[in-house]
């Protein structure tokens, strides 16, 4: 994922800043818990399709 675009996107939920989880192809956002999908390199920003997580998984980004 292009860094100056992660740099600039942020949770449409919140405005929180995202992590990248490369492995898994999403944007995290820790404040609300949620996932959002990476579909063929375009961030899908919409928080119906945010898959939410538990926090435990969320404590994996700290």
């Amino acid at each position: 994922m292009d860094t100056k675009l992660l740099s600039i996107l942020v949770c449409p939920e919140c405005q929180a800043p995202l992590v990248y989880d490369k492995e898994n192809k999403r944007l995290i956002c820790k404040a609300d818990k949620l996932a959002y999908p990476i579909i063929d390199d375009v961030p899908r920003m919409l928080v119906e399709e945010a898959q939410r997580l538990t926090l435990e998984e969320v404590k994996h980004y700290d």
